[in-house]
């Protein structure tokens, strides 16, 4: 009776929840948002659209009452978007869940096509592409072949966003995102979900609209923001190392490689955004002290490659500044 009762509640249960972000967002951003997803091939009681307003100055529903059918709303205090999510995913009952930040968009056709691999192909992931200009082509559709998320990422760069996929719910297990961080907690949150998964499929069609948006937190940088920015994709990666330890050998070298990358990524912005060697060598002397410098010696990508020999020289480090402009 258990078996049925629980199967029969996974019929009843919504194919995706679409999860929206949203703080002081226009409210024209917002509707184009819940446009894209009301306009897929997704009736009412196959989708599940849940707004989540964190702390926005003006409650955003205002502008929104013709939707109010359609969606869910949530209002919290304002505790950035770790919370809002983690509060989203609380409530949700899709067997798939969407991130979408409230500035952005899904792209119709494309997206279909990821839709279609949720209905008819059992994935765990569906990763795709962003793309930042309206005017995109939809390549002609093409199944992948799925792969563990341990292949996927012993083998590809990883596209942190947690917006850049839909995964099935029940591999989250208890998976959330760390309150306090404002900057880079997809890139904890999305390692983490993809080793848990045994089927992605990986998907060249560009099915997310980021829209820049200079007001968003991670165009705001002043010099106390890009101190944060720094301390929170440490604080990220050492998270991720602490990890290491705790997972399967093969699995812990796909989460290496993962490690070696954001630990690049780190030095990577701290010459974007600081332009110092002075800086740089501190940056250096953190990575080392946690045991993250120098680099692996591995041939993960060209760039990683030439990064790693670049970084251990002065020279190098020089060139580096030169060449990586703000």
């Amino acid at each position: 009776m258990q078996n049925q009762s629980s199967h029969t509640q996974n019929i009843q249960a919504p194919l995706v929840s679409f999860i929206i972000t949203t703080y002081n967002m226009p409210t024209e951003y917002l509707e184009e948002c819940l446009k894209s997803i009301l306009q897929l091939s997704l009736n009412a009681k196959e989708r599940e659209i849940i707004l989540v307003d964190d702390g926005s100055d003006i409650c955003a529903i205002n502008g929104l009452t013709k939707y109010l059918q359609d969606i869910i709303y949530l209002r919290q205090p304002n505790q950035g978007a770790s919370v809002a999510r983690n509060y989203g995913m609380m409530i949700a009952k899709g067997r798939f869940i969407q991130f979408v930040d409230g500035d952005d968009y899904l792209v119709q056709t494309a997206y279909e096509h990821c839709l279609d691999i949720v209905r008819y192909h059992q994935p765990d992931i569906v990763t795709f592409n962003y793309v930042k200009n309206r005017q995109t082509d939809t390549p002609p559709y093409e199944l992948p072949t799925p792969i563990s998320g341990t292949a996927y990422m012993s083998n590809h760069n990883l596209h942190g966003s947690a917006c850049s996929y839909i995964f099935r719910s029940s591999i989250r297990g208890t998976l959330q995102f760390t309150p306090g961080i404002v900057y880079g907690e997809d890139e904890e949150f999305t390692p983490q979900l993809f080793l848990r998964a045994e089927r992605i499929f990986k998907m060249d069609t560009e099915a997310y609209y980021y829209r820049e948006n200079p007001n968003s937190v991670t165009h705001q940088m002043d010099h106390e923001k890009i101190s944060q920015k720094m301390d929170n994709s440490l604080e990220v990666i050492l998270h991720l190392q602490k990890l290491l330890d705790k997972i399967p050998v093969a699995e812990r070298q796909a989460l290496s490689r993962r490690i070696a990358q954001l630990s690049m990524d780190y030095l990577v912005n701290n010459i974007r955004l600081k332009h110092s060697l002075i800086a740089l060598n501190h940056a250096i002397k953190k990575l080392r002290k946690h045991g993250l410098y120098p680099l692996p010696d591995k041939e993960y990508t060209k760039k990683y490659t030439m990064f790693r020999k670049m970084i251990g020289t002065y020279v190098g480090r020089m060139a580096l500044l030169f060449f990586i402009k703000k």
